[in-house]
């Protein structure tokens, strides 16, 4: 089976150790990073989504213009456009950057957050939305024929798209709780993990597929994680403690403040890092536990030829797809493409090859 590496595109530099600076959205450092990615062997590239972000789809379409081979997926929160429309937005652009599209379906679960645009009913509320939102999003994609829905959040008469898209745009989830997995099950395509440990990963895979076998369907997986490497093991971790220092100086500029999360993904990394801050080979959770694990925030620390042996242990217990971006965003994307990417593609052909 193979693999897929996807990295990061923001509209700026910034990360737990840079502080923004200047304009939210700047459009020569989205081509730069574009183009830095597709030299790397990256398959995708994540376009992020947020309540006070610039526009996803509008990035990856800028930076689609660009690049020629870099796929890109498009973090997606349903419940805002309706699911007809988004649909027809997500197959025009993927018919003008040649097939390139994916989406990643982000229900949200900071309730405060969600309320930024909008949205007022409970987490559990939000999954059934979604649930609805995603048939509709397939039916809008697949129908040859106008077609009919009903439902608690949604109805629709005569819902057709005239746009078609040569091959079917893959749906990536995030979400952790019960209710975001059933939903999982039943749609997607690829269920998406941040940097767990592997007793949680197994777990969380076996649910999936459980819950997905209802449905007579299969899930790929995919691991989010911020690899820190160097020339050394000991050097590795040594730049593991200065990425920690940094963050802690930008958090105190900022007056960041940890909250416990509200989002069961969140609060499954900080279970980690109760654990210790390092884990199994060489899972570290130092700047997950500093800042109250928001989002894709535990690494892999080591050297590239270390990192891609513990990339290829998450590959034996199911995950195809990682997502990794470091916290020198450009920098570590194009070291990923000299030698970790390389090195784990290698290292997981020879493993197929041994199996057939």
């Amino acid at each position: 089976m193979s693999i897929e590496f996807i990295g990061y595109i923001a509209g700026h530099h910034s990360s737990e150790i840079h502080p923004q600076v200047g304009p939210v959205l700047q459009p020569e450092y989205v081509e730069k990073v574009a183009r830095a990615h597709e030299e790397a062997g990256f398959d995708r590239a994540l376009v992020a989504f947020h309540s006070n972000s610039p526009d996803s789809t509008l990035i990856a379409s800028h930076a689609a213009s660009v690049t020629k081979k870099l796929q890109f997926l498009i973090a997606h929160r349903p419940g805002f456009a309706a699911p007809t429309l988004a649909a027809r937005q997500f197959a025009t652009l993927d018919t003008f950057n040649g097939g390139r599209t994916a989406v990643h379906i982000i229900t949200g679960g900071d309730d405060k957050e969600l309320r930024g645009d909008g949205s007022y009913i409970g987490k559990d509320e939000r999954y059934a939305r979604t649930d609805e939102y995603l048939t509709v999003l397939r039916q809008e994609w697949t129908a040859d024929k106008p077609f009919d829905f009903k439902g608690e959040y949604y109805q629709f008469e005569g819902a057709h798209s005239a746009v078609k898209t040569a091959k079917p745009i893959p749906l990536y989830f995030g979400g952790s709780s019960d209710a975001a997995i059933e939903v999982a099950g039943k749609h997607a395509d690829v269920y998406a993990l941040w940097g767990e440990t592997y007793e949680q990963v197994r777990e969380v895979v076996a649910r999936v597929r459980a819950e997905a076998a209802k449905h007579g369907r299969q899930v790929r997986f995919s691991l989010s994680l911020r690899p820190i490497l160097a020339a050394t093991e000991d050097q590795a971790w040594a730049r593991a403690e200065r990425i920690l220092e940094q963050a802690k100086e930008v958090a105190a500029q900022k007056g960041v403040v940890r909250k416990e999360p509200a989002n069961e993904g969140s609060k499954r990394l900080l279970a980690a890092a109760a654990q210790g801050s390092r884990l199994d080979k060489r899972l570290w959770t130092g700047v997950a536990g500093l800042l109250g694990a928001k989002g894709n925030s535990t690494s892999l620390v080591g050297t590239a030829e270390q990192v891609a042996e513990a990339l290829v242990d998450y590959y034996d217990l199911g995950i195809t797809t990682f997502l990794i971006r470091g916290f020198d965003p450009l920098e570590d994307a194009i070291d990923y493409g000299r030698t970790l990417i390389p090195l784990t593609r290698q290292l997981i052909a020879q493993r197929e090859a041994q199996v057939a």
